[in-house]
């Protein structure tokens, strides 16, 4: 059962369309980014963005999975047929892993390390993702 979200799952990684730093904070227990718009500033649930760049994240990997499925088994240090099932059965659930995501967030070390490495969100007004700058994505044309 899903349960509501927690905070905001790329606190820090996202800018507006003027690539300036977007707030988070609370409307009750609800986690939302705050962009600011000709001095109104616009409150938009956090889970609304969130997902948006989950689900772009989620095609990248999936469109890419051969790849990533080595490039995790290198990080580990394992090349071995068990652990590349149990990758392969890991990438099979993203619908799940970003259901826990999104009621954990990621821990702010990993957001501090994503940030360094150039990954960050640009949204507009309204909350809608226009871009999502990747650290080492190749664009396709």
């Amino acid at each position: 059962m899903y349960s509501p979200m927690k905070q905001a799952v790329f606190a820090g990684l996202i800018v507006d369309e003027q690539n300036q730093p977007v707030e988070t904070t609370y409307v009750g227990d609800t986690p939302c980014y705050v962009i600011e718009d000709a001095g109104f500033r616009r409150h938009v649930d956090a889970e609304k963005i969130d997902r948006q760049v989950l689900s772009m994240l989620q095609e990248q990997t999936l469109a890419n999975r051969e790849l990533v499925t080595d490039g995790i088994l290198k990080l580990m240090g394992k090349d071995e047929l068990f652990t590349k099932v149990m990758v392969d059965a890991s990438l099979n659930q993203t619908d799940e892993n970003i259901t826990r995501l999104l009621e954990t967030g990621l821990p702010e070390g990993v957001r501090e390390w994503l940030g360094m490495l150039g990954f960050k969100t640009v949204v507009n007004v309204h909350g809608d993702v226009v871009n999502v700058e990747s650290p080492g994505v190749i664009e396709e044309e």
